[in-house]
């Protein structure tokens, strides 16, 4: 049996793609994010366009990016060790509704005719801080909504095809609506879609989990965590290598209103096309890693995947031509995503479930918090040297920390191997290295 299930690992199959949605928990969320997320794509891309049509600043296009992440970075640490210590089913249910409210905010400032861009740089904020609670309490909670272990891959896959569906039409969907009825109708329509998620997590069915209660300060669990995920190699470097790419690869996001309307020469509509031709790659991957059956294979997609994210950026940087932009785009996305959702299911795997909440809020502080600094740095170096060179410079950090990642796989294989068999992933007397490197709290 063992033997069958080493066999079955990592081998793709279309069976295998939508088996997470048999747990009725996990159903109902899938079914309201995935409405709720078309209206999150269509908000940012109205929101970028709606800045650089009101400022036509690459720097001030970088500095609401900033502000919009800039609160994760600095709470996902605090909001982590709350995730281990909450619900983290009524968490999630505070943080939609209060996005809900930022997003209707938003779109009676635009229909009010007041808007201006520091009005959306406060929102950004306030939306950022309701992310550093929202992302780990998310990304923990799908361990509640799944029963079986081995088939959390496939709903954090799930969740990526989700997120990607949503980002291939919600970009096209709002070239439309800004050229014909403007922004204000994007941010409408997206504080609606909360209702969805929302109504559907009220559906639900959850057995609260066990909470050990704590009298330790939150400041001694915050450093407790931090010596779990970084003494520990595997999440160690997982983590710093995502922290890298939403330094150096993701802000490329925030430069492409420039890129649309000064190197392409187009409109919003160019906008919406580029940035779904990059949603279409992303969901290609999120099918292909829901199709595994568990996390077997995945320490070595990581890099390859972070090499095809970088090598698509620096070859997009050269790019002048629309359709080959769009080709490049969807290898981007494709690259981008497979890196982030195989980082994420390997760190879902291995850690242990009293810390996931504060794990997860590092994964959160990596792939959203550094985007930020990135966002401020992209805008800057854009208006210096322009923003085609701008995405050379970060697609050349990715290729770069991919190597570096690469060279620690033996590292990281010796580690994981003994959970993969205590999982059950790998037979116990399957070749490979038997690691003596044990989790910071077992030493």
């Amino acid at each position: 049996m063992a033997t069958d299930r080493l066999k079955m690992g990592s081998k793709p199959g279309l069976k295998n793609i939508f088996r997470s949605l048999q747990y009725r928990n996990y159903r109902l969320f899938f079914s309201g994010q995935s409405i709720s997320l078309i209206g999150t794509w269509i908000q940012r891309i109205a929101t970028p366009w709606l800045v650089y049509h009101l400022t036509d600043s690459p720097f001030l296009l970088g500095l609401v990016g900033f502000a919009g992440q800039i609160p994760t970075f600095l709470i996902a640490p605090f909001a982590g060790v709350l995730t281990d210590r909450w619900n983290r089913y009524h968490l999630l249910i505070a943080t939609q509704v209060l996005a809900m409210i930022q997003a209707l905010v938003l779109a009676g400032l635009y229909f009010g005719g007041s808007i201006t861009v520091w009005e959306i740089v406060i929102l950004s904020m306030f939306l950022g801080i309701v992310n550093a609670f929202d992302v780990p309490a998310r990304q923990s909670f799908v361990v509640e909504m799944v029963e079986k272990k081995e088939d959390l891959g496939n709903a954090i896959a799930l969740n990526s095809s989700m997120v990607n569906g949503a980002r291939l039409l919600g970009p096209s969907i709002a070239g439309i609506l800004i050229a014909l009825t403007g922004e204000g109708v994007c941010f409408l329509l997206n504080g609606l879609s909360y209702l969805f998620v929302i109504a559907s997590l009220l559906m639900m069915k959850v057995n609260p989990r066990a909470i050990l209660r704590k009298d330790t300060l939150v400041i001694h669990e915050m450093k407790e965590g931090f010596r779990y995920a970084f003494g520990f190699p595997p999440i160690r470097y997982i983590i710093l290598l995502l922290g890298l790419i939403s330094l150096m690869g993701m802000p490329y996001t925030v430069l492409m209103p420039v890129v649309a309307k000064v190197i392409l020469h187009g409109g919003a509509h160019t906008f919406g096309f580029l940035m779904g031709a990059s949603g279409l790659g992303a969901l290609t991957g999120a099918f292909f890693l829901a199709s595994r059956k568990n996390a077997l294979g995945l320490d070595r997609l990581i890099p390859a995947a972070a090499a095809v994210f970088g090598l698509g950026l620096v070859v997009f940087s050269f790019s002048h031509v629309f359709i080959l932009s769009m080709i490049i785009m969807v290898f981007i996305g494709l690259g981008m995503m497979m890196q982030m959702a195989a980082s994420n299911t390997i760190l879902q795997t291995i850690v242990d479930d009293d810390k996931r909440g504060r794990v997860m809020s590092f994964y959160t502080m990596a792939f959203m918090g550094a985007a930020p600094f990135g966002s401020f740095l992209a805008g800057s170096l854009a208006k210096a040297v322009g923003a085609p060179y701008t995405i050379l410079f970060g697609g050349v950090a990715c290729i770069i920390g991919a190597i570096l990642f690469a060279r620690k796989l033996p590292e990281i294989k010796t580690i994981i191997h003994p959970i993969y068999v205590r999982l059950g992933f790998v037979p116990a007397g399957s070749p490979g290295i038997q690691s003596t490197a044990v989790a910071p709290e077992e030493q």
